[in-house]
């Protein structure tokens, strides 16, 4: 389930990423911190952004987008540049792609069996939100 989150959290969150989000995400979060999304027929399950504000919080954002990327970052074929932003229960992430300071907009699926990275939307506006 998914609940709003303060700016200030996606702030940390970039501070420690050292890069900023993209946008319309970031606008997405704000009213909806995880929940799931459809990509390609697929139902994928959002990592949130730590929310720090009271303890239930903590433990329903405690696999956010940056201990799941950590958690990638396993795989001997994940991408140094990439944050993960979604999974879909077997191996597979959406993720967004670092440019220099910047996350771009365009959201890519990485494939953890080949290493292979696809786009499927040029913006998080264009995906279904559940």
């Amino acid at each position: 389930m998914a609940f709003n989150l303060e700016e200030k959290f996606i702030l940390q969150a970039e501070t420690e990423l050292e890069a900023n989000l993209p946008v319309n995400y970031k606008a997405a979060m704000l009213e909806n911190n995880g929940g799931e999304i459809e990509v390609s027929g697929d139902v994928w399950e959002q990592y949130p952004i730590l929310d720090k504000s009271d303890r239930k919080r903590i433990a329903r954002t405690c696999n956010h987008i940056i201990t799941e990327t950590k958690s990638c970052e396993g795989f001997r074929n994940f991408p140094s540049n990439a944050l993960a932003i979604a999974g879909n229960g077997c191996g597979d992430q959406l993720v967004l792609l670092k440019q220099n300071s910047n996350y771009s907009d365009s959201i890519y699926i990485w494939s953890h069996e080949t290493g292979e990275i696809d786009k499927v939307a040029s913006d998080f506006n264009e995906l279904t939100c559940l």
